[in-house]
């Protein structure tokens, strides 16, 4: 059982909850937003599957049809976006050390071990620690609130600065903080983590500029038990072609954190656990297109599919208008 919510909304504007599993899709009556369902589930004391099964059926929906139009939006949002909260972490799969390295390794002209490859090491041998313990700490970054948070078929949109827009297929957790301050996982999405590649090759420690864009998970959030291998692929459309397409592996099976261990390094900050607010965390990366030397550029379309995922993560690129020679004049008051 793959029970997948998503969040539809309609050409009127109106807003309902979609459960779909083994190919039937239909309406939760009495939900308008994935986080009553949360909401129900923390007061309860039950969880999201309970919650979704228990609610009374309404009309069946296409999937295909609905997604094709236009119909769903991103399967989490929160009234106040300054409340939702988009993080991740990073060197947790091998594709992506091994990407990172490489453009270390070139960037410095140096034998000796990167930054990148240790701390890739050093979760490889502690970031799954025997027992349920606390392990090593990953690479941790912050990408933005809801305000950056991009929905199936949106444009990720490159600030007008940008050096790159480069996508990074993933998964993300999905949470929501209770009233006593304790995290809930409610489930899984497909993601395009995006990031600028270009600006963070220059210097690692240009990290934090490079993240610091919008992101795009799939319309589906995957509840219940998440499969620990999975399996997918990622590709780029230029003019209605293929341009790039690669497999990619996530899960925890391949991973060298669990995801215990980094939900732990993630939620141990008490600013995280703020009441109400909602988390969406990106777990990681396995595949670049700019390791393989392709450089995006607007208009392209990146594509993410992956089971028990049903439909794909799916955004064109852009960049936002502006000239980034013109500097930010800051008021005094």
């Amino acid at each position: 059982m793959s029970l997948r919510l998503l969040q539809h909304r309609a050409p009127d504007g109106t807003r309902s909850v979609v459960l779909a599993d083994a190919g039937v899709a239909y309406v939760l009556l009495g939900v308008v937003q994935t986080t009553d369902l949360a909401h129900r589930a923390i007061a309860a004391g039950t969880s999201m599957v309970h919650e979704a099964l228990a609610c009374e059926k309404g009309a069946e929906i296409d999937l295909e049809h609905a997604f094709a139009a236009d119909h769903f939006i991103a399967p989490i949002d929160h009234a106040d976006p300054a409340h939702l909260q988009l993080t991740g972490t990073g060197l947790t799969h091998l594709g992506s050390t091994e990407g990172r390295d490489k453009m270390h390794r070139e960037a410095a002209a140096a034998a000796h071990q990167t930054d990148s490859m240790r701390m890739f090491l050093e979760g490889l041998e502690g970031g799954k620690p025997a027992g349920g313990g606390i392990g090593q700490q990953p690479e941790w970054f912050y990408k933005g609130d809801g305000t950056q948070l991009v929905g199936p078929g949106q444009p990720l949109e490159m600030p007008c600065f940008a050096q790159d827009g480069g996508e990074e297929p993933e998964l993300a957790g999905v949470y929501m903080i209770g009233p006593d301050g304790t995290p809930f996982r409610l489930g899984f999405a497909l993601a395009n983590e995006f990031s600028d590649h270009v600006t963070e090759r220059h210097n690692y420690l240009w990290l934090a500029h490079s993240k610091l864009r919008c992101a795009a998970i799939g319309p589906e959030l995957l509840i219940g038990e998440t499969p620990a291998d999975i399996r997918g692929t990622s590709r780029i459309v230029r003019d209605g072609k293929v341009l790039w397409e690669k497999p990619f592996l996530t899960g925890e099976d391949n991973m060298s954190h669990s995801i215990a261990n980094l939900e732990h390094h993630h939620f141990k900050y008490d600013l995280f656990r703020r009441p109400g607010d909602v988390h969406v965390h990106f777990f990681g990366t396995a595949t670049l297109s700019f390791s393989d030397g392709l450089r995006t550029q607007e208009g392209d379309v990146f594509e993410i599919a992956a089971a028990p995922f049903t439909l794909p993560c799916r955004n064109p690129l852009s960049r936002a208008p502006g000239d980034a020679a013109v500097p930010i004049k800051v008021r005094v008051l």
